[in-house]
């Protein structure tokens, strides 16, 4: 599948998939992909398929179109190429369908029992092995190697760094911290590129300890437009070629300052700059003979930590584009479901108004009568969406107190008999005996046994003879509170079993709105607990909610500890959900001189 997703601009986070082409881009909504940008005009470039190729054709735009950097009127895309259109950033990318089952039959891997006659002669740790790049590891070293090994080593550890965090700002931070061991520098920043305005903001600044940090840093605006404009990294010296060695009364009265620009050149663009500078002391100048602090080592190899630290940027932004499509895809996909399941409850308070009207103008009691029971039904119906989604949508505490689960699941079926006669099911229960009373959220607890119990009274009703009982056992031994909701109804499928808790997947069809069992997993996971589902095709369900059972006199649980552990023979899939067969601020510091 071919796709356009946008990194940069007011679209940022929004992917195009390009499922038929030619593929327009503008403005216009007549466009395959419609970008709501002002720089962009109403047809501004098309997408065209030549063999196996696609090739972006710009259409006379007013701003042109760029690839990876350049203008182009016509350009043959690959995966990875960023396509600018105005102020709008997009990722080109073409993803390989069936590449994972070519590599499984190229791969096979080899097991005792097939005779493998491989042996391990020799083990390495990982910490071990980082070590061989340690400059102190032989102090036998020539010189040209122990100044090897530090350049390996820099590079190491700010490769470990880039792949450590997603934080912007603590990674500057880092390789800030990192180029300072490495080099004599007294003063450095790490300046990014806004993407929105283009230019030069400071992220991180780091001094040498002595320095007087309080001081602006001043930098030469002619360097940043060199190093951005030619992405080529400078040194620069303020002293004069023909007398820079001698100590003169200039020389001696002003200290010679040296320093180091480097682009962070990324994949495709320069994402900001690298400075570093010293101010040497005239006596120190003297000693070494006029040498430089900085040397044309220093500089090669800051030029490669900087494009280390670019990639990273590149990459921190990507992921922070990709989290937001996937929060937009979520936003949209939710409102979409909920209006679904809003709208068939309004018109079923919108049949039953009618009814009450017509009723009312008739003198017809009965009517008046369907109707009103019309519109309670769908009154409730929609409190129930609404509590569900406050419970869904939130991070809550439960609300620990004391209570006999026996009567909160009697006050459960008592509320579904209603429900039960109008499906023809038959809903008992069995309380257990010897139920004490223990601590939990009762007003929680309801709600989840609500939304178990009327998913076992739908699934019951197409079957003759429909049956649901409900059941609450107190295991004193190992401290477990359960309640379980068994019914006879189609049962479920092994490969459905994992899918009825996820958000908006419902059996019921337009019927159900995919919140309740979903919602019921979540209180039970509040509580430390879970829901076990047993089920075959044919011969019912059996949801089995276990809490741990604490009593009123207990010490305080933390509930956020697991009751149970991962040695059980049930299986757990992504969602928490266990499943078992059926019994059988520094930018004041900074200056830029222009």
């Amino acid at each position: 599948m071919t796709s356009l997703f946008v990194i940069q601009g007011a679209d940022q986070g929004a992917r195009f998939e390009l499922d038929r082409l030619p593929a327009s881009v503008g403005r216009d909504p007549g466009n395959l992909v419609q970008l709501h940008d002002r720089e962009v005009s109403r047809f501004h470039a098309e997408l065209r398929s030549s063999g196996e190729n696609f090739v972006l054709f710009d259409l006379g735009s007013s701003n042109g179109t760029f690839v990876n950097g350049s203008r182009v009127s016509e350009r043959k895309l690959a995966t990875g190429d960023e396509v600018q259109i105005g102020s709008t950033l997009m990722l080109f990318t073409i993803s390989e369908e069936g590449s994972g089952e070519d590599l499984a039959e190229k791969i096979k891997i080899i097991t005792a029992q097939q005779a493998d006659q491989s042996r391990i002669v020799r083990t390495i740790s990982h910490e071990e092995g980082s070590r061989i790049l340690d400059p102190h590891l032989n102090s036998s070293d020539s010189p040209w190697l122990a100044r090897a090994r530090s350049n390996l080593q820099i590079m190491y550890r700010t490769a470990l760094a880039v792949s450590h965090t997603l934080d912007i700002d603590q990674l500057l931070a880092r390789i800030l911290q990192l180029i300072f061991e490495w080099v004599a520098a007294d003063r450095g920043c790490i300046m990014l590129v806004d993407p929105e305005t283009k230019r030069l903001e400071p992220k991180a600044r780091q001094d040498r300890k002595g320095v007087d940090a309080k001081e602006r840093l001043a930098i030469s605006q002619t360097i940043l437009d060199y190093v951005l404009e030619h992405k080529e990294g400078v040194l620069t010296s303020d002293a004069q070629e023909d007398t820079r060695w001698n100590p003169a009364a200039s020389i001696v009265q002003n200290q010679i300052r040296e320093a180091i620009c480097v682009p962070m050149q990324g994949r495709y663009d320069v994402v900001g700059v690298i400075y570093i500078d010293t101010a040497t002391p005239p006596g120190r100048v003297i000693q070494n003979g006029g040498g430089n602090q900085f040397q044309d080592e220093h500089l090669k190899l800051m030029i490669a930590i900087a494009h280390q630290a670019a990639l990273a940027v590149e990459d921190t932004r990507y992921y922070s584009a990709m989290v937001q499509a996937e929060r937009l895809a979520a936003v949209g996909q939710t409102i979409a479901m909920l209006s679904h399941h809003v709208k068939n409850i309004l018109q079923g308070i919108s049949g039953g108004s009618y009814l009450i009207e017509v009723g009312l103008e008739n003198h017809d009691e009965e009517v008046v009568r369907k109707g009103w029971k019309m519109v309670e039904k769908n009154q409730s119906k929609i409190s129930a969406l609404v509590m569900d989604m406050l419970t869904f949508s939130k991070e809550r505490e439960p609300e620990m107190l004391p209570e006999n689960m026996n009567r909160v699941v009697a006050d459960v079926i008592e509320l579904m008999q209603v429900r039960a006669g109008e499906l023809n099911v038959g809903l008992s229960y069995l309380p257990a005996e010897d139920m004490p009373t223990l601590t939990f959220d009762p007003e929680g607890m309801h709600r989840a046994i609500l939304n178990v119990v009327t998913n076992a009274l739908d699934a019951c009703e197409k079957t003759p003879g429909g049956q649901v009982i409900v059941g609450t056992q107190y295991d004193s031994q190992e401290s477990i509170l359960r309640v379980t909701v068994e019914d006879n109804g189609p049962g479920i499928p092994a490969e459905d079993q994992e899918k009825i808790f996820s958000l908006f997947v419902s059996g019921k069809g337009a019927r159900g709105t995919g919140l309740g069992l979903p919602v019921s997993n979540k209180i039970a996971k509040e509580h430390g607990g879970r829901i076990v589902v047993e089920s075959r095709p044919g011969q019912g369900s059996r949801f089995l909610i276990e809490l741990p059972a604490i009593t009123p006199r207990s010490e305080p649980t933390n509930i956020d500890e697991p009751l149970f552990d991962s040695d059980n023979k049930e299986t757990t899939d992504h969602s928490g959900i266990h499943h078992r067969p059926m019994a059988e601020g520094c930018n004041p510091r900074f200056e830029v001189r222009h």
